[in-house]
């Protein structure tokens, strides 16, 4: 039997990884606030993240013992677009105007954008605080046993 010498570190560790992907969907998002055409010809939709909670096992059980590699974590299931339409926005010399002189704009706000930011730095930075944490005082553990 092993023991693990920093627990909820794999927890952790699955929370830092997918609030990294966040971070990376919203710097997408505002880099392509303005983006009137993508590769397709279409208005760029703002992407969203889904995380869901997930229980780790490993293959092997014995049954009736709590296995200390049993942990929770979280993950991203999907990133899909925001359907919400963009605005539309006088602008009769772009080259994306229709008839009318009007240009769609993307659906991506980006002062929202930067609250997301904020929210996901944050909670990327809390996760890596516990790690930090736990690794002090797995330290301290072994400290003690000398």
């Amino acid at each position: 039997m092993t023991m693990n010498l920093i627990p909820g570190i794999e927890s952790t560790g699955s929370a830092l990884s997918a609030e990294k992907i966040r971070l990376e969907i919203i710097a997408q998002n505002i880099a392509n606030s303005n983006t009137t055409q993508d590769a397709d010809g279409n208005v760029y939709q703002r992407k969203e993240v889904a995380f869901e909670e997930y229980i780790k096992t490993p293959e092997r059980r014995t049954p009736g013992y709590v296995d200390e590699n049993l942990y929770q974590g979280v993950r991203v299931t999907d990133v899909y677009d925001d359907q919400t339409p963009g605005r539309m926005i006088y602008n009769p010399g772009h080259p994306h105007a229709n008839e009318d002189g009007m240009v769609e704009m993307p659906n991506v706000d980006v002062s929202r954008e930067m609250i997301d930011l904020i929210s996901a730095s944050r909670a990327y930075e809390a996760n890596l605080t516990v790690v930090k944490t736990s690794r002090r005082m797995a330290q301290q553990a072994l400290a003690i046993g000398k």
